[in-house]
């Protein structure tokens, strides 16, 4: 941060700490209903399982067809819950994104407009105070949100354009 040399250096205030709150998060499409798991240790995949389980049995009421797009973090492809995904495929598919890929996966947006929203510039002295400021917000989606909708459709819209795109440019190098 850049300074004129007549003005005092600004104080930042922040809490020296390293400590992090991370979240599992779907969305479903039909209504912008909004899914979330805390992991307060790390990601892993028994913690993925545990999610993957909770959005099966969260979509088996509605009796359609689920895709979840994901990409690959190694525990998404664990072989703890291999033999679970294969028997729930027909009907609870994961698809993978490519490889090294975070812009074209539709939850990053979420992530960012989560802290757009309700943390961006926001001093918070806590841990406890960021995990409450953001499950507030994602307790407001959980009941579907036409914002959230819009935003995952139009992502989706252009990641699978994109996909086409890169599928197109493999051939042709080909």
């Amino acid at each position: 941060m850049w300074v004129p040399p007549e003005v005092r250096e600004p104080v930042l205030l922040h809490a020296p700490t390293r400590k992090s709150v991370g979240y599992f998060g779907a969305v479903r499409l039909r209504d912008g209903k909004f899914i979330y798991a805390r992991e307060e240790d790390k990601f892993n995949a028994q913690s993925c399982w545990q999610f993957l389980k909770q959005l099966r049995q969260k979509s088996l009421r509605s009796n359609k067809r689920v895709v979840i797009i994901i990409d690959n973090a190694k525990y998404h492809h664990a072989l703890l819950h291999k033999a679970w995904r294969e028997e729930a495929m027909p009907r609870f598919k994961l698809d993978f994104l490519p490889p090294y890929s975070p812009e074209l996966n539709p939850i990053e947006r979420v992530w960012k407009l989560t802290r757009r929203l309700c943390l961006h510039n926001v001093y918070f002295p806590k841990l406890d105070e960021v995990r409450e400021t953001a499950e507030r917000q994602f307790d407001q989606w959980s009941g579907g949100s036409s914002t959230l909708k819009k935003t995952m459709c139009d992502h989706i819209d252009t990641q699978l354009f994109m996909s086409s795109y890169i599928s197109q440019c493999k051939i042709a190098r080909y």
